[in-house]
């Protein structure tokens, strides 16, 4: 069943005047309850204009945009509702904090969709160990965390209000190799979790290889193309013809392959393509490596 669902979906900047441009073209497109989908495409692909009609953040030009059968611009009243059912995590969401606790910034969602006492404290300390924070750290000003830290209590923010679809747009942008597995590691357990749906943007090929199980591919306004990761990722030429790569080891594999080496064409993950080429030197030393 799909969750969010649009159909002919379309958006323009600043129409009627010279810098009228059409970021998102008539989109037609179903994303399914519970998946874990990376968004890549080149830099004014449409991916993050796309990403932002989901929670009601943008109105369509033409179009329709539906959350769970229902078009979410049918009622304005309901679009309240709508942002606590889709949440949305901008990039360096961090800029957002402003209260005086982490505490206080996870719980305030919580406390606008007019939650008892005990259920925001039961979600804000959900909330706090999905994304890495510790008891302690809930008592400290936002400001006195680290940049990843206070990434983390950003997110959390989002996390608390139990949204059935998480949509993060570059959610570990200008974080080390570490804080960025970290980030991303915490986003796939609570993937697992909850069994909410989850959109990640990203520029990173290793990434979205690595997290996500389907690839939405944006290019120039349009759906390139929406499949499972290894399939997307099987097109290398087509990518790049459009401006993306395919993740480093897609490659090595691919240059294997082409002196002889028998393993897969849609290889995109470190672990699969160790676990293949085990297998191969194994068949060729009679079961030893």
């Amino acid at each position: 069943m799909a969750t969010l669902r649009t159909e002919g979906l379309t958006y323009r900047y600043s129409i009627g005047t010279p810098f009228e441009k059409t970021a998102v073209d008539h989109v037609d497109l179903e994303i399914e309850e519970g998946a874990f989908v990376g968004v890549i495409g080149s830099t004014g692909s449409g991916k993050t204009t796309l990403m932002q009609h989901f929670n009601g953040l943008l109105r369509p030009t033409s179009g329709s945009v539906f959350l769970d059968g229902q078009d979410i611009w049918a009622d304005k009243n309901k679009l309240r509702d709508i942002r606590f059912k889709v949440g949305l995590v901008f990039q360096y969401p961090e800029y957002q904090l402003f209260e005086e606790t982490v505490y206080r910034d996870i719980a305030f969602g919580p406390a606008n969709m007019g939650l008892s006492d005990s259920e925001i404290k039961e979600r804000v300390f959900e909330a706090a160990a999905f994304a890495g924070l510790t008891e302690e750290q809930l008592s400290q000003s936002p400001f006195a965390l680290s940049g990843g830290q206070k990434r983390r209590a950003a997110i959390a923010g989002v996390m608390a209000m139990r949204p059935g679809v998480l949509v993060l747009d570059e959610p570990a942008a200008g974080l080390d190799p570490l804080g960025r597995e970290e980030i991303l590691s915490e986003i796939k357990n609570y993937h697992r979790k909850t069994g909410c749906t989850i959109l990640l943007v990203s520029h990173s090929m290793e990434d979205v290889s690595k997290y996500a199980d389907k690839l939405l591919v944006m290019d120039k306004g349009n759906v390139f193309c929406y499949d499972e990761t290894g399939a997307v990722f099987s097109r290398a030429k087509e990518l790049e013809e459009i401006g993306l790569s395919v993740p480093e080891v897609t490659r090595i594999c691919m240059k294997l392959r082409n002196r002889g080496i028998p393993i897969n064409e849609n290889i995109y993950t470190v672990d699969e393509a160790v676990r293949q080429l085990v297998s191969y030197y194994k068949s060729k030393k009679g079961g030893a490596v």
